[in-house]
């Protein structure tokens, strides 16, 4: 069983029945939770402030490394070969080190491996950098994620799209601060080493404030490879779905409005920013929605507006239909791996284990989701290649039934059903 710091099992931690602070004037279990929430979200932020500080600087790094446009492609590849290497350690180190240590490091070894990648002078190095960079990337998204799971738990209600939303939140922060940057000339080595001391200080900051949750003494530690089980591969199979949908938008919208409806590049430009921020702002407005509606309820509505989309974008006869139809592509799937990792979380006795099953699917499927467009484009059309996006998406509204799990009503139902089970965390 998970326990706190404090050695109490369950969410009641150091208080009373009723969260208040007890005799030794430690704080309320609702108010620690409140502030674990915050924590985590912030952790969250900083996260994705990494990914969008790298992906700006990528042209610096590819002229830097004096690698073509080829190999720079098949660098890109070893991140989320990186993260999908190392993924399944983060259970095995948080069980050893707590949760809170284990993401105090894991998270600073991704802020600082930030600086990896411009220091590469070649493909080698480069390829090298980016495998460290995803494999740091991945374990600390698996301890983040199951801290969210956690704390989501404890409150009782959904907070993990938000969650997520913050993360698209901190990685568009990340990308402006890299656009400036670069429109400065500023080299990307000082920019990323700049940038790197400042998130790892701001991520050890926000990880003071994440529960600390330990292994009891006599909990077996899980194996340090393991094959993910059964559980988080259907669940991963639903995020697979909303994955490549969103990986074939971000890279491929603004293509598909140039060649195919011959818009400028301005405009074509504009709908993948669009694409984006829908997502934002759909992450983040998303708990409310499964709160009310619960998650499979949530998902099915959600995959069929990503299924309009879709349809839209394949049948539209103006470039400002198909901006309307990757809208809502973005607006279908911004809630879908939220979930995903919630359900997960919830699926097994070990959460850190399922989520890095369903983080290394999902890792897979934006790995060759932009490759698999571009080689079905090459052999068919682009407008071929949206008709596949657009049966994913309605995979969506097929599968939503297996995040069962990770609909909020179902949790509370199983509460009320046991005696005190509120008072136990998850494992």
């Amino acid at each position: 069983m998970t326990t706190d710091s404090t050695g109490t099992a369950g969410s009641a931690g150091a208080t009373g029945p009723s969260g208040a602070a007890g005799p030794t004037g430690t704080i309320s279990d609702t108010e620690r939770v409140g502030r674990a929430r915050i924590a985590v979200a912030a952790v969250f932020a900083v996260h994705g402030a990494v990914t969008g500080s790298f992906a700006t600087r990528v042209p610096w790094i590819q002229e830097h490394a004096g690698v073509s446009a080829g190999q720079l492609g098949l660098a890109l590849a070893f991140p989320a070969i990186g993260a999908s290497l190392a993924m399944p350690l983060a259970s095995a180190i948080s069980h050893r080190f707590g949760a809170r240590a284990a993401l105090r490091g894991l998270l600073a070894l991704w802020t600082l491996a930030l600086i990896l990648p411009s220091l590469a002078p070649g493909l080698l190095t480069l390829c090298a950098a980016l495998l460290v960079y995803g494999a740091t990337a991945g374990m600390s998204d698996v301890a983040m994620n199951a801290l969210g799971v956690e704390v989501e738990n404890r409150l009782g209600k959904s907070i993990m799209s938000g969650l997520h939303g913050l993360w698209s939140v901190g990685a568009l922060t990340g990308s402006a601060a890299g656009t400036v940057a670069a429109h400065l000339g500023t080299d990307a080595r000082l920019h990323h080493a700049v940038a790197a001391l400042v998130l790892t200080v701001l991520g050890l900051f926000a990880c003071q404030g994440v529960l600390d949750l330990r292994s009891a003494p006599d909990e077996e530690p899980p194996p340090r490879f393991t094959l993910p089980p059964k559980s988080a591969l259907i669940i991963g199979a639903v995020g697979f779905c909303a994955v490549f949908a969103e990986g074939a938008s971000l890279d491929w919208s603004a293509v598909y409005l140039r060649d195919v409806m011959d818009t400028s590049a301005g405009l074509a430009a504009a709908s993948t920013t669009a694409f984006a921020l829908t997502m934002a702002v759909a992450r983040i407005a998303g708990d409310k929605v499964v709160d009310r509606f619960g998650a499979v309820r949530t998902v099915r509505v959600s995959g069929a507006l990503a299924t309009v989309g879709g349809v839209l974008v394949v049948t539209s006869p103006s470039a400002v239909a198909a901006m309307c139809g990757f809208g809502l592509l973005g607006l279908g799937v911004a809630v879908v791996v939220p979930l995903a990792f919630a359900a997960a979380g919830r699926s097994g006795p070990n959460p850190s284990q399922a989520i890095a099953g369903v983080a290394t699917i999902t890792y897979t499927s934006g790995l060759i989701a932009p490759s698999a467009i571009g080689s079905l484009a090459e052999a068919t059309s682009l407008v071929v290649s949206f008709g596949l996006v657009t049966v994913l998406a309605f995979g969506l509204v097929v599968g939503a039934g297996v995040l069962r799990a990770g609909d909020r009503g179902a949790v509370s139902a199983a509460g009320a059903e046991a005696p005190g089970a509120a008072a136990e965390p998850r494992p």
